[in-house]
């Protein structure tokens, strides 16, 4: 079985690391703290290309990584800092735990967060041996087409393909949900994040739950 992951609100907590380190970059790129953002589910490429619109300004490979240069820095200085309430999130550890023991799951990232984003993130709190490849919100803009990337990639690190039906896209946000079903995977639903258990059910994840702790076991 395959088994990707979300990071924000799903593994961790940034306690706001992440947030202000994109108020930051914003401030330094065009001189204020820009619009505002709603970053439930969103990547990153459609985050900073917002922002670039709000400004008129047109959004280029070279913005963006320049944007980039300035986000990962604040972020990694934030989280080093410990002015923000970070954590890994109540329940993760264990299920991640029991799945790193089995031979049969293969663990892998699906998130909105850069790939260097998502690697300082997982990095810091101490989840990085878990995960070995992801799929991320700098391939694309739409989260929808992550889930083929990430296949790809599990079958590159595994050596072995994945169906969509061995598939499990783990994630707080009715995106992560939409993510799934986009290319026909099962979605682990979990209300660690900004949306309730009744709210993740009405978009028809396959799985439901208050904490990642109650998905050991579960997920076939």
């Amino acid at each position: 079985m395959l088994y990707l992951f979300d990071i924000d609100g799903t593994l961790i907590d940034t306690g706001g690391a992440g947030m202000a380190a994109l108020k930051q970059a914003t401030r330094e790129v065009f001189g204020d703290e820009g619009p505002e953002l709603d970053l439930a589910g969103a990547t990153d490429l459609g985050i900073v290309g917002s922002i670039y619109r709000h400004y008129g300004v047109e959004f280029t490979d070279e913005g963006f990584a320049n944007y980039l240069a300035v986000y990962h820095e604040q972020l990694t200085a934030n989280l080093a800092r410990g002015e923000f309430a970070g954590r890994v999130i109540d329940g993760v550890s264990p299920l991640l735990d029991h799945l790193a023991a089995s031979e049969r799951a293969t663990l892998g990232m699906l998130t909105g967060n850069t790939a260097q984003g998502a690697g300082i993130k997982v990095r810091h709190f101490g989840l990085a041996d878990y995960f070995a490849f992801g799929a991320y919100g700098c391939d694309h803009a739409d989260r929808n087409r992550l889930g083929p990337i990430a296949l790809q990639r599990a079958e590159m690190h595994a050596g072995r393909s994945f169906s969509a039906q061995e598939t499990w896209i783990i994630g707080d946000t009715p995106k992560d949900i939409a993510c799934a079903k986009a290319i026909g995977a099962r979605c682990l639903a979990v209300a660690t994040g900004s949306f309730s258990i009744s709210q993740l059910q009405s978009h028809g994840a396959d799985l439901v739950v208050a904490s990642l702790e109650e998905a050991i076991g579960r997920m076939g």
